[in-house]
């Protein structure tokens, strides 16, 4: 996967990247070892469920288009980990990512602590940030955010995307349990925007500071389909309706920043939000034949995916493949009513992957399981309609490094 030259990214691999830590001593003294660069800009804090990744990329795009460097970091990465580090419009490369790995090692080490592999990567995000002298930095919390790493940081805004059932055995198997998780992210007296599902109401009574509530307004398209769509004339850039709400979002948050000063013209905000593209989500596969990936990873997301794909009048050959701390057979009851053209069961080579039998259960067939390999040769070969790969964003960066396609 790496050329071997690069120490630093092979011994970050090491430390694998599942689960959650409490406690946010690690992050702190690795941002102290390096001399905090994240008071060097200004931090936005993007939580929720589900749409964090697609948020922060209306905003990415937006921003820069407005004339500003941005930094942004999110996860998890389909192919690299580098991808996981976005500056002025491009990835980091690994060679890069690899000096700011030995620099955050060299900081675990005076700490004598030894760092998750997310704690890590969002150590070398903020340095990468400040040394590439960013206006402004976009930060996706990983999972939950009261014990989350990026919550070591001070951010002058908070964004709350949604709140639905996922690491339920990390944070709580209610609601309102996951939101008072989440809801750590805020700050007192700073804003935070809640997507326009999210009522104020039912959010004041978790929270444990006194941010300042900025709901962010319901958007309208004039028109959705498979691809794009179109709001007011302007063309959005990621697919879905789904992708309407996650720019509203991202709108009121551009809202907020407008107040504490950044000069965002409504044209240049446009434009950015034209040319979001996001791999992963509802995704042209580049090289193959109608193929589209979407990394709907729980059952909320599953369910919005369908009703895309309904909406649109769309039944897709579904390769599905999900790890076996999802709640499976909810994923697969909300994808079954997409009344797919077809199903193809996959399973790839971690040992996190769901097993072949608890795939048929929750699909009640007993078709086989293919492996990364046969699911890749099928994906090359013609087919008589649109094909969807769903279920886990894993998934979809395993296939796409057998494939050997670059994001």
């Amino acid at each position: 996967m790496h050329t071997p030259e690069l120490t630093y990214l092979a011994r970050l691999h090491s430390r694998g990247h599942w689960g959650i830590k409490r406690g946010l001593e690690n992050p702190r003294l690795l941002l102290e070892g390096l001399q905090r660069p994240d008071l060097a800009f200004p931090v936005v804090l993007i939580a929720g469920t589900n749409g964090k990744g697609s948020t922060g990329a209306f905003l990415a795009h937006a921003l820069q288009a407005a004339g500003l460097r941005v930094g942004w970091t999110t996860s998890p990465h389909l192919v690299s980990p580098a991808e996981r580090i976005w500056v002025d419009g491009t990835c980091v490369t690994e060679p890069e990512l690899d000096r700011l790995l030995a620099e955050v090692f060299a900081a675990e080490e005076a700490a004598d602590i030894q760092a998750t592999y997310f704690e890590l990567m969002i150590a070398a995000a903020v340095q990468a940030f400040r040394q590439r002298a960013v206006d402004i930095s976009l930060v996706e919390v990983g999972l939950g955010g009261r014990w989350d790493a990026t919550n070591a940081l001070d951010p002058g805004l908070t964004v709350l995307t949604n709140v639905a059932l996922d690491h339920t055995m990390y944070l709580g198997d209610t609601l309102e349990a996951i939101a008072r998780e989440k809801l750590c992210t805020a700050r007192a007296g700073r804003p935070l925007v809640l997507g326009p599902g999210l009522d104020p109401a039912w959010i004041a009574p978790l929270l444990e500071t006194s941010p300042r509530l900025c709901p962010a307004s319901p958007v309208k398209a004039d028109l959705i389909t498979w691809d794009h769509s179109y709001i007011d004339g302007h063309r959005v850039g990621l697919a879905g309706a789904h992708q309407i709400q996650n720019l509203a979002t991202a709108l009121e948050a551009l809202s907020c920043l407008r107040a504490q000063g950044f000069v965002l013209p409504e044209a240049a905000i446009w434009e950015g939000i034209a040319q979001t593209r996001w791999p992963g989500r509802l995704w042209a596969v580049p090289g193959l034949q109608d193929v589209w990936a979407d990394g709907a990873h729980n059952p909320d997301g599953a369910r919005v995916l369908t009703q895309h794909a309904r909406y649109c009048e769309l039944r897709p050959h579904l390769y599905f493949s999900v790890m076996a701390d999802k709640n499976i057979p909810e994923m697969v009851q909300a994808l079954q009513s997409m009344k797919p053209a077809s199903v193809t069961l996959v399973r790839g080579e971690d040992e996190r992957y769901a097993q072949p039998d608890a795939l048929r259960a929750a699909w009640a067939c007993q078709d086989p399981v293919l492996g990364l390999r046969e699911a890749a040769a099928k994906l090359q070969g013609p087919c008589d309609g649109p094909r969807l790969l769903t279920g886990s964003l894993f998934f979809i960066g395993d296939l796409l490094r057998t494939l050997q396609i670059p994001v």
